[in-house]
């Protein structure tokens, strides 16, 4: 492949959600629009929250190669004129879904992180569908039903409930602070 010309690197190998997400942001800050940014990063949930990050704030996702286990991320910087970067704007506190659970009210909530992520811990019923994979697996929900979408910190709940919206579910939720706070009960499937 030839080299790719880009204006500004940002390393992200060996990082987490949101981390990859929060240096990318920092860096785009400061770029001029229009120009090129490679994100190196190496957590494969990148691969999705990127690409949906960028989309939805107003950025060119151009696409991602992998290279001997390093993700590298093309991104391009939208005009501000372009679009702002949007927020969900339904969401419910880590305290208030307890209570729901703890009352048996019939809610369905779906854990977006990845599969490795919440075999290890995650909401006691929560389904399991990696942010990455949401779009191809719509169907396994039901529109009609009260949907809380939860994943580490309330990133890629975010942009999964925008995107859950898009898609017409009505009643969907954006949890936070997400699972880095969770104090609730939980279980792992391992």
């Amino acid at each position: 492949m030839d080299e790719i010309k880009v204006n500004v690197v940002v390393d992200a190998k060996g990082l987490a959600c949101p981390m990859p997400i929060v240096k990318t942001k920092k860096a785009m800050n400061d770029l001029e629009p229009g120009k090129v940014m490679l994100v190196e990063a190496t957590d494969k949930g990148s691969v999705a929250d990127i690409k949906a990050w960028s989309e939805n704030g107003g950025h060119e996702y151009i696409g991602t190669v992998e290279e001997d286990g390093i993700l590298k991320h093309y991104l391009r910087k939208g005009n501000s004129e372009e679009k702002e970067e949007k927020k969900f704007d339904r969401t419910i506190d880590n305290d208030a879904i307890k209570a729901k659970i703890e009352a048996s009210e019939n809610i369905t909530i779906v854990d977006v992180r990845e599969q490795a992520e919440y075999a290890f811990n995650h909401i006691t019923g929560a389904i399991s569908i990696p942010f990455g994979e949401l779009e191809e697996r719509l169907s396994e929900l039901n529109k009609d039903d009260e949907i809380y979408v939860v994943c580490r910190t309330g990133n890629r709940s975010d942009l999964a409930a925008q995107k859950l919206a898009e898609n017409g579910f009505a009643n969907v939720s954006n949890v936070l602070p997400g699972m880095a706070k969770w104090e609730g009960p939980t279980e792992k499937s391992l």
